[in-house]
């Protein structure tokens, strides 16, 4: 981790409106807690499917969140809790669809990997790495050839940019001016690879230059920073001035799942990482600079852990989906018609 990702976030010209600041540690300590309460369930067996900690990523998204529009659309990968609570998704319909119940986000049959909320312009989950990227570009076409101003944006990791359909995704991108917002959530790790023993250079926005479409790195826990080029990146898509590629660097504070072991990774490094915890230091910020009142955050945590036992409780008590659902939603029950 370099000098820059160890600084603590600062106060920059232009700070979001209270109530986005708000929202922002929200939806960070929101993050925070669910993903811990979710590694617990997973571990403890009530909770029966693979779960992808998101611990590190709670700035990165909560900015992104900020930027966008339910109008707007995302596509995430498999690491996709914070971005969906980030979109607004219910988290009552996030937490079910981890459980596998029938309130989930996707009837209970998709799982972890596959969420999708059509009123937040949550769009699809992927769980092939890379995978969500052209299907953003196609729904950056769409939203292209629909006008309205509508943008769009993909997350992904840093693993992902070594993925074909990346490159396939980003060319389209640039070649065709698509509104498209590129949002590489980089934690430093490919899996278990760190990201030097796969990429000869770890300066991933620089890539974009072979596109010649914009690109920016952010320090990733600086939630106010990532919250400023991020919501430049979607004015540019806004305005038809074609695709963006951020980096927002960060560091994985848990394993690539949540029952792996993660002492592969350099103490130092994640010590360092963990100092920066992103919502205890953003709330430390928001209260030390008088940002948002410490009485005002408290209401917010209280809120908070009150909201996540409310969904965990919720999810658990729902019904499963009954076997004979697996045959819904398969096809469109419309046919195409010209001229309609």
């Amino acid at each position: 981790m370099t000098d820059t990702q160890l600084a603590q976030p600062h106060a920059p010209a232009g700070l979001p409106p209270l109530a986005v600041l708000e929202r922002m540690y929200e939806v960070m300590r929101t993050v925070t807690v669910t993903d811990e309460r979710a590694r617990a369930e997973a571990k403890a067996g009530r909770m029966p499917a693979a779960f992808y900690p998101v611990r590190g990523l709670e700035g990165v998204c909560a900015a992104l969140g900020a930027v966008l529009t339910p109008d707007d659309h995302l596509v995430s990968t498999y690491r996709n809790l914070a971005d969906t609570v980030a979109k607004g998704v219910p988290l009552r319909a996030v937490i079910a669809e981890l459980h596998g119940r029938v309130p989930g986000s996707s009837k209970g049959k998709g799982g972890t990997m596959h969420m999708h909320h059509d009123p937040s312009g949550l769009m699809a989950t992927t769980g092939i790495v890379g995978s969500g990227l052209p299907i953003a570009a196609g729904l950056a076409l769409g939203a292209q050839l629909d006008g309205g101003g509508r943008a769009v944006a993909v997350t992904f990791g840093d693993g992902a940019t070594s993925i074909g359909a990346y490159h396939e995704a980003m060319n389209l991108a640039a070649l065709w001016h698509l509104p498209l917002v590129f949002v590489c959530q980089n934690n430093m790790w490919a899996e278990h690879t760190p990201i030097a023993a796969y990429a000869p250079s770890t300066a991933l926005a620089e890539r974009a230059a072979a596109y010649n479409m914009a690109a920016d790195a952010v320090d990733g826990f600086d939630p106010i920073e990532t919250w400023r080029v991020l919501g430049a990146a979607v004015a540019r898509a806004r305005a038809g001035e074609g695709p963006t590629f951020v980096e927002c660097r960060t560091y994985r504070l848990v394993g690539h799942t949540s029952s792996a072991d993660y002492s592969y990774m350099p103490p130092a490094e994640l010590d360092a990482a963990l100092a920066r915890d992103p919502a205890p230091t953003f709330r430390a910020w928001l209260a030390d600079g008088d940002h948002v009142a410490p009485a005002r955050l408290d209401e917010i945590d209280k809120a908070v852990d009150t909201g996540v036992d409310d969904a965990f409780d919720f999810a658990q008590s729902a019904p499963h989906p009954e076997p004979g659902a697996i045959y819904d939603d398969v096809f469109a029950d419309r046919t195409w018609v010209e001229g309609r």
